[in-house]
């Protein structure tokens, strides 16, 4: 009776013949069965691997479901959590956009006043208030006490002024408004009876410098930009106690109109 170890010597013995007779020599033959078993190794690993895989994504989505049925139990209601989640991902995209416009407009608001700083001597201001952004004139600088008729100094400052605006694309393309500010001190007799009709015919006298044809001596500007108004003595910038206090109160602004973009908390530009 043949043995089976006999059996396997022959079959061996068989295949390596067969191998020679197919052009491999013993060495190339026993390479390949090495790199074959290698494969095998690295398939069982990675069979091992994807098994473990298997077993953590159960494991995971068994917590998941754990945890979501502890928080119902508490009264958290998850859909409105998600709701809320997409809210504030909303807000903080939207604020991120007002960010980028309120600093637009500061560039802005800092090139208005670079480029009118050489007037600041006479008094000339350029700031925020109110949520509006304006260029604020001394009254007495533009008017004698009582009176609506420009100095020559108010017409040399409102036509420096005028030439900024007209030579700059951005600003002459704004809408203004030009609004006269009086002190408390009633107005005795005259013209324009009582401080609203003084500080409304100050402010339309402006205007009207303003937007005069530039070789007739006024500022060459578009009257469909501007307007005026009067306030008399109800928005002062300082108490009607001193001189001085009166004196700022006395005052001309000509007021930048905001846009739509521009509806923002315009204070913090100059903080």
């Amino acid at each position: 009776m043949i043995s089976l170890s006999k059996i396997r010597v022959a079959a061996i013995a068989t295949l390596g013949l067969s191998v020679l007779a197919c052009g491999y020599s013993q060495e190339e033959w026993d390479q390949k069965v090495r790199e074959n078993e290698n494969l095998r190794g690295q398939l069982a690993q990675q069979e091992q691997a994807r098994r473990k895989c298997d077993a953590d994504h159960s494991d995971a989505q068994n917590e998941v479901a754990e945890l979501k049925k502890q928080l119902r139990e508490r009264g958290v209601d998850l859909d409105n959590l998600t709701a809320s989640l997409e809210q504030q991902k909303k807000a903080l995209e939207e604020y991120a956009v007002r960010t980028k416009q309120l600093d637009d407009l500061k560039r802005r608001f800092d090139v208005l006043k670079t480029k009118l700083q050489k007037l600041t001597e006479y008094g000339l201001k350029v700031e925020t208030r109110d949520n509006r952004m304006l260029i604020q004139l001394p009254g007495d600088v533009l008017f004698d006490s009582g009176s609506a008729n420009l100095r020559k100094d108010g017409k040399d400052i409102l036509g420096q002024v005028a030439e900024v605006v007209r030579n700059d694309a951005q600003l002459s393309a704004r809408e203004f408004q030009v609004a006269g500010h009086t002190d408390t001190k009633p107005l005795k007799g005259g013209p324009f009876l009582d401080n609203w009709g003084l500080s409304a015919m100050r402010a339309r006298t402006v205007v009207e410098f303003l937007t005069h044809p530039e070789v007739d001596g006024g500022g060459g500007l578009s009257p469909a930009k501007w307007s005026a108004a009067g306030y008399a003595d109800t928005d002062p910038v300082a108490p009607n106690d001193t001189d001085d206090n009166r004196k700022k109160n006395r005052r001309v602004e000509l007021v930048v109109q905001p846009d739509v973009e521009e509806m923002l908390n315009l204070g913090s530009l100059t903080k």
